[in-house]
């Protein structure tokens, strides 16, 4: 063996590989990995029945289509999390202002579907500008909230609530509610963890929950969701009553590989609602650990981001993390009837380029600033053997 290759991955190695491998957190890069994989597995399994709905003649079409979007999003991880502290706040700066450009053209070259004009219809694919700007928005608005607390004469927070409030009011007007909940939730957790006083937070919330209140007056499609959810025996639950019969019947271990049969009658079945597709197939505890999976990253994710010493570091990647564990939550939940349909995908699991990519992103700029570097944690844990990584 050359010492070059004896070398390759030792923590000697101080090529570019070598260094993000070493400085990256490993388990949360592994439980990535997993999800990505269950997103694949999990697609398999949804695209004949999704095909046969859509009347599309491959029976696999959407899950080659997802093992594609699988790729760029591993790669978009490794890629993103290489990045240094700068690069995050460069990239998420350009990556905000084109999706935000892109936002604000989408009532008038958009594509519609479902009443919604979210999407950007090219060359066969459909790109959702909003997936991209939300981990953008948060690392933006935990930039200025470092910013502002410099006392530096900057006014960090007014410029996040501005392009918070940009952001929420280009949303509705597509509209999308539940993006706009998502990102609410998320910038709130960055205001709490930016150390603003109680009181603003508070005051926050409070509008938050109006705002949202106010939406069922003002989107009648929210109005419906709402109505069907308290009174189910008075409206049309097909769509969620599918998929509850589809959880049942799989029972503890599930029905088998390929063998579900409520999924048929499920309706988006390989997006929003698949994880009803993996309960019937592979059953409760599959549907547990998928859970405990997302969990995992949250938790780990948050405790790696509590122990950051830079604010915007820490602010950053708490945020992101909230994010998608909002997002895992809001999925999940509708599944099993807990709250209203609000039309979003669970990450790296559900059918969709824009989400599937997107998630890279997160994640990726999540990794990137919770790798080590010098000085980058207040506190060195885990390090009894010399050189160790947790």
């Amino acid at each position: 063996m050359k010492p070059s290759q004896a070398h390759a991955f030792s923590r000697n190695d101080r090529s570019t590989f070598g260094v993000w491998w070493w400085t990256t957190d490993r388990w949360l890069l592994g439980a990535v990995a997993v999800l990505i994989s269950l997103g694949v597995l999990m697609s398999f399994a949804a695209s004949p029945a999704a095909a046969a709905r859509m009347n599309v003649g491959d029976p696999f079409h959407f899950a080659v289509r997802q093992c594609v979007f699988a790729v760029g999003a591993a790669v978009i991880v490794v890629a993103v999390s290489m990045l240094s502290t700068q690069g995050i706040k460069r990239a998420a700066f350009f990556i905000y202002l084109v999706a935000i450009g892109i936002m604000i053209a989408l009532p008038f070259i958009g594509h519609n579907a479902k009443g919604a004009t979210r999407w950007l219809e090219f060359g066969g694919f459909t790109l959702q500008p909003s997936e991209f700007m939300k981990p953008a928005l948060i690392i933006l608005v935990a930039w200025m909230f470092a910013e502002g607390q410099k006392g530096e004469g900057v006014p960090g927070v007014t410029i996040a609530f501005v392009l918070y409030l940009l952001s929420v009011g280009l949303l509705l007007i597509q509209p999308d509610v539940g993006q706009t909940v998502l990102i609410t939730v998320a910038f709130g957790a960055a205001f709490w963890m930016a150390g603003v006083p109680l009181s603003w937070v508070m005051l926050l919330g409070g509008t938050a929950i109006a705002g949202l209140s106010s939406t069922y007056f003002l989107f009648p499609h929210v109005a419906s969701r709402v109505d069907r959810f308290l009174s189910p025996d008075k409206a049309d639950t097909h769509q969620v009553d599918r998929a509850a019969e589809a959880i049942a019947a799989g029972g503890l271990f599930g029905r088998g590989p390929g063998e579900g049969v409520m999924k048929r009658h499920v309706p988006d079945l390989h997006t929003d609602f698949i994880y009803s597709v993996g309960a019937e197939e592979y059953g409760l505890v599959f549907s547990l650990l998928l859970i405990s999976l997302f969990a995992f990253v949250v938790i780990r994710g948050l405790y790696k981001s509590m122990k950051l010493s830079d604010p915007f570091e820490q602010v950053a990647a708490s945020g992101l993390f909230v994010l998608v564990g909002q997002q895992a939550f809001i999925n999940v939940a509708v599944n099993l009837n807990m709250i209203p349909t609000k039309g979003m995908t669970l990450p790296f699991i559900s059918y969709g380029g824009s989400s599937m990519l997107a998630m890279g992103l997160t994640m990726g700029m999540a990794l990137a600033l919770t790798r080590r570097r010098p000085g980058a944690y207040s506190q060195i844990d885990g390090l009894a053997k010399a050189g160790s990584f947790a």
